[in-house]
């Protein structure tokens, strides 16, 4: 594996249009805070304290100059991760990455008063600012600061939690830290005896290959590697979600999961609704693992054999500019704008950062900031999957750059309930695409498989992921601790659920929460689900619709954070209140299944 001074520039992404130089970020960092030793950081700001009352010109002049801060903050960030991200052991962007971590951290601290002071006011008063002229462009985000009014605390103890944040994190920087850096897999043998290397990346290239040794190879080492660690991993995952806990608690909700929603206006029946909807339908995954196990000849289907392809006639591998073309290829449907900009992005502006090198962060993500270009994350391996991990991706980014390019700063972040829903419909873009394109039989067999994969790694396999996490909330707040043993113990549980009687359910997949980054990130993993119920059912309506319904899906990229997230899928044509998109998501998972029986029973020799 390269070292990151060998990766070629035109693999890398284009972080020196942020910052020239690491030089030019740190002269950025000193011009932004001159003395980071002196508190406040930013006595401009802090001189608004005790003023809000003064009218609605005081309160625009301190969210003016609050989202100036902000903004600048956002910019150094962004490449102080990226650069991280590159080799998370540089000693130098490990430092950087904490210098602006903890200035981040600072001016939650010192703007921590601004929202406790506001909600002081009288009631008359705060209308007042909301529907005055002076405030327009704040309305909707003073809105939503006085719908959290019950759940905000004193200035002084909102201060404190902002304080805290820091120290609060670290149980997930630690896990980051083993997960990417500290644990080393070593190397596995295939069925001829020959060793390969196993990390991250290559775990996912062999679990999807055709030679069974390799995969249960794989599949036992990585997760054993997880299993000798189980005491620490627990304990960093129960002190992330007791961090969670003391959060809601010091708020006033009822629970850490209605925290994590009621900010967003998303009614608690939503993620409870999803996981009935899913449980009512596991019989059609089952019926999915009985035809693996049939087509694949095995005696038993191991949770090592559950990603391999079902033909082995076909082996789609593409280097990485023919994914990049075919991406590009697959959003016709979303018009010429949007291809051209999504080409220059990936063809021109280098936003992506496309192979994986020594101690770089595993797995792909979208990122960047309102003053920069889109940023991809990629570990590309030419598998068809990494096609789709860069259609996901891409998806995220031209969300952004829409969303950046139309709205304001403050409603230029999207909210996290809505970021999944462009990546999945982009990926269905992508399978409509190369599904049309095919003539071969085994490989319409291979692209059905993929697209049903897609649905079950997304939306069954998030739901799954989404009840443990919402279990181990649960059994928190109500004070029983969670040991490695109950962790596995419940995490089998919901295995033995999902994936039903053809399924063994192997000893190793019981660590396998210790190994989910997304357990730290506070109940994220419903929106997975939400998300590729809500882009299938908008894929459908660009695709088969007229212009109208393409420019509905388009203004609701262009959207932001303006509206709730509810209210923004409704502007899009779709009713997330309702289990009806997660129902008809489940309904095409088996109707795929249905049409990929039938080609099975008329391809003979599949395997």
């Amino acid at each position: 594996m390269k070292k990151r001074e060998e990766v070629l520039l035109e693999d890398q992404w284009n972080v020196e249009a942020l910052y020239s130089s690491q030089a030019a970020w740190e002269q950025a960092l000193k011009t932004f805070v001159p003395h980071p030793q002196q508190k406040p950081h930013w006595p401009a700001f802090q001189a608004f304290q005790g003023t809000l009352q003064q009218g609605p010109e005081r309160v625009k002049q301190a969210l003016d100059l609050m989202m100036q801060i902000d903004r600048e903050l956002s910019k150094l960030y962004t490449y102080a991760h990226l650069r991280h991200d590159e080799d998370i052991t540089n000693p130098q962007f490990k430092k950087s990455y904490e210098q602006i971590l903890t200035l981040a951290h600072s001016f939650a601290e010192e703007s921590a008063w601004f929202q406790p002071e506001l909600l002081t006011l009288p009631e008359s008063q705060l209308q007042e600012y909301i529907t005055s002229p002076v405030l327009t462009a704040y309305r909707f985000y003073l809105e939503q600061i006085v719908r959290l009014k019950p759940h905000t605390l004193s200035p002084d103890n909102e201060q404190l939690l902002a304080l805290a944040g820091q120290a609060l994190q670290t149980s997930h920087k630690a896990f980051s830290a083993l997960n990417d850096a500290d644990f080393k897999f070593g190397e596995v043998l295939d069925s001829q005896g020959v060793s390969k290397p196993l990390s991250h990346a290559t775990y996912g290239l062999y679990i999807r290959d055709q030679d069974r040794v390799l995969r249960q190879n794989a599949f036992k080492q990585y997760h054993q590697q997880f299993a000798a660690y189980e005491n620490t991993l627990s304990e960093l995952l129960s002190g992330q979600t007791h961090n969670h806990i003391l959060n809601a608690r010091a708020r006033h909700y009822q629970s850490s999961l209605e925290a994590s929603v009621f900010p967003k206006n998303i009614d608690l029946s939503v993620y409870h609704a999803l996981i009935q909807a899913v449980h009512e339908r596991l019989d059609v995954l089952h019926r999915y693992m009985g035809l693996r196990k049939r087509i694949l000849q095995l005696d038993e289907l191991h949770l090592y054999d559950i990603y391999v392809p079902l033909t082995s006639a076909v082996d789609i591998h593409l280097a990485y500019p023919e994914a990049e073309q075919l991406v590009i290829e697959s959003v016709k449907p979303l018009g010429t704008e949007y291809q051209e900009l999504l080409r220059k992005g990936l063809q021109e502006q280098r936003w992506v950062d496309r192979y994986e090198n020594q101690n770089k962060r595993s797995g792909a993500y979208s990122s960047g900031c309102y003053d920069s270009m889109p940023y991809i994350l990629m570990n590309y391996k030419t598998l068809l999957r990494d096609v789709f991990t860069l259609a996901h991706e891409a998806g995220h980014s031209m969300h952004s750059l829409y969303s950046r390019k139309t709205q304001p700063y403050h409603y230029s972040d999207y909210s996290i309930f809505l970021a999944e829903v462009a990546s999945t419909f982009n990926e269905d873009l992508l399978t409509r695409l190369l599904i049309e394109r095919c003539q071969d039989p085994h490989e319409k067999i291979f692209l059905l498989n993929q697209k049903i994969e897609d649905i079950r790694a997304t939306l069954f396999r998030q739901t799954m992921f989404a009840e443990f996490e919402l279990l181990i909330h649960q059994l928190l707040e109500q004070g029983t601790p969670l040991t490695p043993q109950l962790l596995k113990e419940e995490y089998r549980k919901l295995n033995q659920l999902y994936f039903g009687p053809a399924t063994v359910i192997d000893p190793e997949i019981e660590i396998e929460w210790a190994r989910i980054p997304h357990f730290y990130y506070n109940f994220y993993v419903y929106q997975y689900a939400t998300g590729i119920s809500a882009a299938l059912a908008l894929a459908e309506k660009v695709v088969k619709g007229n212009e109208k319904d393409r420019d509905a899906y388009l203004a609701f990229l262009k959207g932001g954070s303006s509206k709730y997230p509810i209210e923004m899928l409704k502007m899009a044509g779709i009713d997330m209140t309702s289990p009806a998109p997660v129902k008809a998501a489940i309904q095409t998972f088996d109707q795929l299944l249905t049409e990929l029986e039938n080609l099975l029973d008329q391809v003979p020799a599949m395997r």
